[in-house]
């Protein structure tokens, strides 16, 4: 299969935030409920002068979605940005996720960013071993920060320079 990458925009409000409700609903995202279309709002302010795009299948569906946002509002951390994106499980272990990341790299690089920050549930093994796998490693746990469906979890943050 192949995919397409393209800038996320208003048109893809629906299908962004049906992807983050499906990932809230197996654990994977932090919020605890389902969230309504208006907080795509929110990805679209927090990404706000960093890239953000959409993964679209050969049928023309977006599969996933990637964005870059700022790690800390002083303007000494503009060289880190943090990381953030979800693929539908049916479009994982395809290169996808490699394809999406590199797109971003490319994108940061060209903006003076030189450090990529990843905070990753300790639930979400596959997400941390895509990680180690691209060039990030563990640079600090926050230990039983989080409490979902009744289970404590770490969230686990994780660097790459670039």
């Amino acid at each position: 299969m192949s995919y397409t990458l393209e800038p996320m925009t208003e048109k893809h409000r629906k299908p962004v935030i049906d992807i983050f409700n499906y990932y809230i609903e197996t654990n994977f995202a932090f919020p605890e409920t389902k969230v309504d279309y208006d907080f795509f709002d929110h990805f679209l302010d927090m990404s706000k002068g960093y890239p953000a795009l959409v993964a679209k299948a050969e049928s023309g569906d977006v599969v996933g979605f990637a964005l870059l946002h700022q790690y800390s509002w002083a303007n000494s951390f503009k060289r880190s940005a943090l990381i953030t994106y979800f693929i539908l499980p049916q479009h994982t272990r395809k290169g996808l996720g490699k394809m999406m990341l590199d797109k971003l790299i490319a994108q940061a690089r060209s903006m003076g960013v030189d450090h990529l920050l990843a905070n990753i549930s300790s639930d979400n093994e596959r997400s941390l071993q895509f990680h180690r796998k691209h060039g990030f490693h563990e640079c600090g746990r926050f230990q039983e920060v989080g409490r979902r469906f009744g289970k404590s979890f770490d969230v686990v943050w994780m660097i790459r320079r670039i």
